[in-house]
């Protein structure tokens, strides 16, 4: 009989409901390869993925079979072409919009208040915060930015959570410094008025798949309609987008 692992691996301890507990398995040593990650031992992947090195040589060798890893001279594993091949497929057929709009769209369902997701375009004094999407409430009685409108770099929730999740800008604000410290810690930040007195926002990073702020995923509502309870789905929905945002249009 097999052994019973001591310690749950990575795989199963986040199987997909319904799924081949060996595909996930497999697909953890992919997971196992990590930004400035040239190479890895067997011992090192297997360490990674709590897995068994016996049961991670067996894996590598269907992964190196389909081209997604490779193993080098030296005994270590890489990641194989096949991923390059791929990633230009997704490259090329990847609708940032398609992505977005979805759950933004979701949010508002859930709130009934607008959601936009914002990026920063620009550098030091030239930095702007451009609205990319944006989903109204079906309120009447709400702000009115639209996709494509330019907004302060440094006021707003939006403009907050931008520069307190990008290290350069966070350490350049020294003035505000503890507060993107806090805003970090929380995850998120809420305010009325930031950037235009009656309005509240409640924004929440989105990153990229290398780990860097890509957007801020913002929801704003007339102040008086601000609500404690919207921050956990503009937290979901910012996870949900984190890792799948790529790039974004010029």
């Amino acid at each position: 009989m097999p052994r019973k692992a001591q310690t749950e691996s990575i795989a199963d301890a986040h199987a997909a409901p319904g799924g081949v507990a060996a595909v996930d398995r497999a697909l953890s040593l992919l997971a196992a390869f990590r930004q400035g990650d040239l190479s890895l031992s067997l011992a090192e992947l297997a360490a990674r993925t709590r897995l068994y090195k016996s049961t991670t040589l067996r894996l590598l060798a269907s992964l190196e079979h389909s081209g997604l890893v490779q193993q080098l001279d030296d005994g270590r594993y890489a990641l194989g072409a096949e991923l390059a091949r791929l990633n230009g497929v997704y490259a090329a057929s990847f609708s940032l919009d398609r992505v977005v709009l979805p759950v933004l769209r979701r949010l508002v369902a859930q709130t009934g208040e607008s959601a936009a997701y914002h990026v920063q375009q620009g550098q030091g004094a030239d930095a702007v915060r451009l609205c990319l999407y944006r989903v109204d409430s079906p309120h009447p009685v709400r702000d009115h930015i639209k996709a494509g409108d330019v907004l302060p770099a440094d006021r707003g929730s939006g403009a907050r959570v931008l520069i307190a999740f990008d290290p350069q800008r966070s350490r350049a604000a020294a003035r505000d410094r503890k507060l993107y410290a806090a805003i970090r810690e929380r995850g998120y930040f809420a305010a009325e008025g930031d950037r235009l007195a009656g309005v509240a926002g409640i924004s929440a990073p989105v990153f990229g798949p290398d780990g860097q702020i890509a957007a801020a995923l913002t929801l704003t509502m007339p102040a008086h309609r601000y609500d404690e309870r919207h921050v956990k789905p503009v937290l979901e929905a910012a996870r949900e987008l984190s890792g799948l945002a790529g790039p974004t249009p010029p």
